[in-house]
């Protein structure tokens, strides 16, 4: 029994590698169970559909070629939203969602802002989340500012799969090489082009040559890379694809080391080719002989949503107040999380199973109330999770439904040797079964179901305080509902207390939210005082109260008022337990709501491998700035650290500024489950919306030089970071779902493991014979604590710094004291050595040691400018449609031979000063010796 046990888990584990929600899997060279879903909000189009068949089959025969005859897109599906026509060959989907889409077709972020991106945070080498179109881009309206579409295709799908990052950087589009000459920013540099001012008001545009920043001795910002049209250079896809001649990824031979692009900069300067031939898709294929065939395409179309819970009612159940705890749980799910049209039914298990509900579809309160009778009240018997499964399917037929797309809430708090008999025929169900583990106990075999059918893995503890169970059961809202409709939990909270205690706080309803709020107190013993005062002061009372459940709650009629709640909670009884629970649903469906997504960036992991906690904060799909978030993980056995989430672009945090909040998770007490729940709160006039373009997003070709000519795009909309506004004060709560870790040693073997995280924000600036350098500092664990020491080395060379860092030339740091982690650290030193005929710039990069002598990897390199670099010549202006050697305009011509002649007066007249001076002295000096060295 253990021996099988064992292997189960280890199967588990082995399947929860990452905890990416992909399906994609890669068959003998072809990637399948692709799924490109349309949003709910883009308007119904049939040709959308046709436009994206013709841009994977044109992105599957360019990324074959690109990857030397690797790889091809075999199989794609097609998610229609639900308020589209029928058509007959639409069919229902199985495990596809949104929320396992890897490419999603959506209205632009912001009005204009069409550019595809892909949302990434992870580090180089590891997958991203989804790819973003708009509708726009798909039916091929800014192919010229973008390039074809199967081509961009196959550039974000790198970004998504093997987690390479883009050749080019908008943060810094130019850089000084040693030629002591300004580039673009570009892999390869064998790219041709010309840098420009191009500005155009109505239909005149004027091109001037670019200035010179005093500052970074580069180009100031309005200066543009303006590429040849017509080039023979085949890399790189990553820099901008949709030059012609383009067809390859760069690679070790031709790419470019010294462009300060986002690449180099998040792989360690490794070409994307090095990257791509070191992913597991690479090692697991060989170059094919013969062509693949074209994509096959399946069209499934959103319906209904089907949920069937399979409650576990054995007789552990009756321990710890499990049973009531989960129907507590369970009705509020049914009052307030499963959206109305959905159809519910329910199963219990123990030795056996029972239909206690077939399905019954919401339309009203009176349907909810029903499907609430049919919870179990008695605890008993032994545990058959595959009963309870199997007669979940059955009630799904009974309504003559497809059990394809359908869902199984499936509690369990027991362990079921049988459980793994029913694996195969829940995957031919073509159902997803979500896991909530309810106890230490909870089967681990079931962990396989819910990861191959794309359902949750959920984990609650016997700590009910934690309300661990009732924000489980909140979590499985819809994949596939507009987040506008959905239920979104602002606030999750609990607290022992003992006799006359209270529990005491508010909760932010802010004017993104507001409908359908919805307020749940639940207690151990007896039902406390409840007192709720809305934002102006106003008494709320009426409280429904389910004295067999130990629950009270309310809905606030049509939309709550915005502001602070507030509420008082006091306990009647020793030792009590009370919990507070707010929904909220967005007050208008076309506002989006703020909304919060929490993950861990694995769903197993073994000792002492450190794992990432992240939480996105969203308005559609613009991010969040400025929140306070905290994550809050709990063990198995009910014990919680508690983590403060940042979004500085430091330590665990790929990227400042983009609403992803991370940080390193280390302390790891036990072996077992975790869970994971983020709170997220936003101060007034402390939080913004983060409106500048998105990261990771395809180049935008500014234009084309024809025959020495600009022929320019549309100027890409831009709006003034300045210009954004403060949001208003928001909360809301998520849970992150389960995890599992093996291998933590006992508390008296531990010893320190962990090294200060790299430095990955470095920068410096130079000022006469000073640099000075920023970044954040790191700490004794990763981003913990505080570093012993910093180590600073210096170059002439930016390769031999990163390669031969530990020979390189050392600054003296004996002043600088570091500060404790995630502070903004700060040093000063003189210049050196390196003399200027040598060297362009200073590299610069470092390297923290803590207590235990563990050392960081080295940071990012930052360089210093020494000169200023040499500028491309140009006139001072072409007028459009010219070049400058056509067709000069009068004024420009007479100024200009106006210089020529000045200049060639001026040098007449002193070559003749110079003979005669030079005859002169010649007759002077004819007769005194010659000296010399």
């Amino acid at each position: 029994m253990e021996l099988l046990r064992n292997f189960f888990f280890l199967l588990a584990l082995y399947l929860l590698q990452g905890s990416n929600t992909s399906f994609v899997r890669l068959d003998n060279n072809g990637y399948e169970g692709i799924i490109i879903a349309i949003d709910p909000a883009v308007p119904e189009d049939e040709t959308l559909i046709e436009q994206i068949k013709d841009m994977v089959t044109a992105a599957s025969t360019y990324l074959f070629e690109a990857t030397e005859k690797r790889f091809f897109f075999k199989n794609v599906s097609i998610l229609i939203p639900e308020k589209w026509k029928n058509i007959t060959q639409y069919k229902r989907p199985k495990h596809e969602s949104y929320k396992h889409a890897d490419v999603l077709v959506s209205p632009p972020t912001l009005p204009g802002r069409d550019e595809p991106y892909t949302k990434q945070f992870t580090a180089c080498g590891e997958k991203g989340e989804y790819i973003h179109f708009t509708h726009d881009f798909v039916l091929g309206k800014k192919q010229n500012e973008f390039g074809p579409s199967g081509r961009l295709f196959v550039h974000e799908w790198a970004h998504l799969r093997w987690g390479v990052f883009d050749e080019y950087n908008d943060a810094e589009p130019f850089y000084s090489v040693n030629t002591k000459k300004i580039e673009a920013t570009r892999c390869s540099t064998g790219i041709t082009g010309i840098n420009r001012v191009y500005k155009c008001q109505g239909n005149s545009c004027v091109t001037n040559k670019c200035k010179i920043d005093s500052k970074t001795k580069l180009y100031q910002k309005d200066c543009q890379f303006f590429p040849d049209k017509y080039q023979t250079e085949k890399t790189s896809i990553m820099f901008m694809q949709g030059i012609g001649s383009v067809a390859e990824f760069c690679n070790e031979k031709n790419h470019n080391r010294e462009a300060p692009s986002v690449q180099n900069k998040m792989c360690n300067f490794r070409s994307t080719w090095e990257v791509i031939s070191n992913s597991e898709d690479f090692r697991n294929t060989v170059v094919m002989v013969a062509p693949p065939p074209p994509p096959v395409f399946s069209l499934l179309k959103i319906s209904e949503r089907i949920v069937c819970f399979v409650l576990d009612k054995s007789g552990s159940m009756a321990n710890s107040n499990r049973l009531n705890r989960m129907n507590q749980a369970a009705k509020h799910f049914l009052l307030q999380t499963v959206e109305n049209g959905s159809w519910v039914g329910m199963v219990h298990f123990d030795s056996t199973a029972y239909i206690k509900s077939n399905l019954i579809q919401i339309i009203s309160s009176n349907e909810r109330r029903k499907i609430l009778k049919s919870l179990p009240t008695v605890a008993s018997g032994g545990t058959s999770i595959c009963s309870g499964i199997q007669s979940g399917l059955e009630a799904i037929r009974n309504a003559y439904f497809q059990t394809d797309g359908s869902e199984i809430v499936l509690l369990t708090d027991g362990e079921d040797s049988s459980a793994k008999t029913c694996i195969d025929k829940v995957k031919q169900s073509g159902a997803i079964i979500h896991l909530i583990a309810l106890g230490p106990n909870a089967d681990q075999a079931v962990i396989e179901m819910s990861k191959v059918t794309g359902g949750e893995h959920l984990f609650a503890t016997d700590e009910a305080q934690n309300n661990g169970l009732i924000d489980a059961f909140a979590a499985l809202a819809s994949g596939n509902t507009d987040a506008s409709q959905k239920s979104l939990q602002l606030e999750s909270k609990g607290l022992k207390l003992d006799s006359n205690g209270w529990m005491n706080g508010t909760v932010i309803i802010d004017s993104t939210v507001g409908k359908d709020t919805f307020f749940l107190i639940t207690w151990n013993q007896q039902l406390p005082v409840i007192s709720l005062l809305d934002p102006t002061g106003k008494s709320v009372g009426n409280f429904s109260v389910d004295s067999a459940s130990k629950m009270a709650y309310l809905s606030i009629p049509g939309t709550a008022k915005v502001g602070a709640w507030t509420y008082s909670l006091q306990a009647k009884r020793n030792s009590e337990t009370l919990t507070i629970t707010v929904n909220s649903q967005a007050a208008n469906s076309s506002v989006p709501p703020i909304t919060v997504n929490a993950k861990m960036n694995k769903d197993t992991n073994s000792f002492p491998s450190p794992m990432i906690v992240y939480a996105e904060i969203l308005q559609g799909y613009i991010p969040i700035l400025g929140a306070n978030v905290t994550a809050f993980i709990e063990s198995n056995t009910g014990k919680i650290e508690v983590l403060e989430l940042l979004d500085n672009g430091a330590g665990a945090d790929s990227f400042k500024n983009d609403g992803v909040y991370s940080r390193y998770f280390t302390t790891y007490k036990e072996n077992g489950r975790y869970s994971l729940k983020v709170r997220a709160h936003g101060g007034e006039n402390a939080v913004t919306r983060n409106l500048r373009h998105p990261l990771n997003r395809a180049a935008y070709i500014p234009g084309w030089v024809v025959d020495g000519n600009i022929e320019g795009n549309p100027p890409r909309p831009e709006i003034d970071e300045n210009t954004q506004t403060n949001l208003e004060s928001f909360t809301r709560t998520a849970s992150g779902g389960a995890f599992v870790v093996s291998n933590v040693p006992s508390l008296s073997s531990v010893t320190d493991v962990f090294p200060p995280s790299q430095i990955t924000d470095l920068e410096a600036t130079s000022d006469d014979d000073e640099i000075s350098l920023t970044w954040t500092a790191p700490g004794d664990d990763f981003d913990v604590g505080k570093v012993r020491k910093y180590i600073i080395r210096i170059s002439g060379s930016i390769l031999d710094l990163r390669d031969n860092f530990d020979n390189a030339l050392q600054v003296n740091t004996t002043d600088l004291l570091p500060k404790e982690a995630n502070s903004k650290e700060t040093f000063t030193f003189k210049r050196g050595n390196i003399s200027e005929e040598n060297a362009t710039h200073i590299f610069i990069a470092i390297q923290s040691v803590d207590k235990s002598n563990l050392t960081s990897k080295v940071s990012n390199i930052a360089q210093a400018a020494l000169f200023v670099p040499q500028a491309d010549y140009m006139p001072d202006e072409i007028p459009p449609g010219s070049s400058p050697d056509k067709n000069p305009p009068k004024s420009r011509l007479s100024i200009s031979i106006l210089v020529v002649l000045v200049v060639g007066a001026v040098i007449t007249v002193s070559l003749i000063l110079s003979i005669t001076i030079c005859v002169l002295s010649r007759k002077r000096n004819s007769s005194r010796p010659r000296t010399g060295f």
